[in-house]
């Protein structure tokens, strides 16, 4: 996702000058916020994707808002130790977590978190959701979804997908492609999913399902073959290729996503306040067209938006972590 990042040191102008109304209740804590320092969390280490937009966010948030947003990278546990730093902060509007999907999945994940996913955060905006897409090695006869399917049912545990490792999206969304499709296809883990493609293209594995950022270049270079978009639209970045479910199998939508929250009980109008100053400036032509490179489609919406979202997906990953009796090392 770094090409994506790329444009933000770029949007600064859009930023200037915005100011936020008081939202309901906090009115006086509104005022004359922010006055000190603003620390987004982020539950990934330096140098990926997810960091990247955080630092070039916190960078024209803190030339709008003229004080420092530092960065604080707080991985492991799946994303949730970063998460749990943040739910035990003030409520002052100077803590912020910048997470994925993987918050949500976590909370069916985990025997025990540290924190309440849907009770313990207040939402503030959901930035972006990433399509994802089902590829095979060149050598897999099945060039769309339903002759994978046939191929998975003339072969029954003969196919292997490779994934991040146990719990992962792209562990979990082909255990609910399987489901769904009635097939049985083997799961592989991995450390991470530089590792998994690796043994997709070298041919050791034959199926993978993960961001389509992250594969369109090996598809364009003839080291994968797309079988099908997972969301509920095709992509622009691959128009001709179908979603799975306009390939026969209904009702099967799986997408990655950034959003921000910050703990429970922060006032209104400082959530209403960062909502608007980040969508402002996701919202800019330039900034758009960047994710749209890779997959990507800026959402930016309001907190309450992002909460039913929230409450949308926990519901839908707790119940592909159950089907697919997902535990994590």
């Amino acid at each position: 996702m770094k090409r994506r990042c790329l444009v933000l040191a770029g949007a600064a102008a859009a930023l200037g000058g915005a100011s936020i109304a008081h939202a309901q209740g906090g009115a006086a804590a509104g005022a004359d916020w922010p006055n000190r320092p603003v620390r987004i969390v982020v539950v990934y280490p330096p140098g990926g994707g997810i960091d990247l937009i955080a630092r070039n966010l916190g960078q024209q948030l803190s030339e709008l808002w003229r004080v420092p947003l530092v960065v604080e990278n707080r991985p492991g546990a799946g994303t949730t130790l970063g998460a749990g730093v943040v739910a035990k902060a003030p409520a002052d509007g100077y803590t912020v977590l910048m997470t994925d999907v993987s918050f949500a999945i976590a909370s069916s994940l985990y025997k025990s978190l540290p924190y309440d996913t849907l009770r313990d955060f207040a939402p503030i905006t959901l930035l972006n959701t990433v399509d994802d897409i089902l590829v095979v090695n060149p050598s897999v006869p099945a060039n769309n979804v339903r002759e994978l399917i046939a191929l998975a049912k003339a072969k029954p545990g003969a196919l292997m997908y490779a994934s991040a490792g146990n719990g992962t999206l792209n562990h979990l969304a082909p255990e609910m492609f399987k489901k769904a499709a009635g097939i049985e296809m083997v799961h592989v883990p991995y450390k991470g999913a530089l590792a998994a493609l690796a043994d997709v293209m070298a041919g050791q594995v034959q199926v993978y399902l993960g961001a389509l950022g992250s594969v369109v270049p090996q598809i364009k270079a003839g080291r994968l073959k797309p079988i099908a978009v997972t969301g509920t639209r095709r992509s622009p970045v691959l128009p001709e290729v179908p979603t799975v479910i306009e390939s026969g199998v209904p009702g099967y939508d799986v997408s990655a996503w950034y959003g921000l929250l910050a703990p429970v009980g922060t006032p209104d109008a400082i959530v209403a306040k960062i909502q608007r100053d980040v969508a402002r400036f996701a919202r800019e032509p330039a900034f758009r067209q960047s994710l749209a490179a890779d997959g990507n489609e800026v959402v930016a919406g309001t907190p309450a938006e992002f909460a039913a979202f929230l409450e949308r997906e926990v519901a839908k990953w707790r119940k592909a972590v159950v089907d697919a009796g997902a535990k994590v090392d």
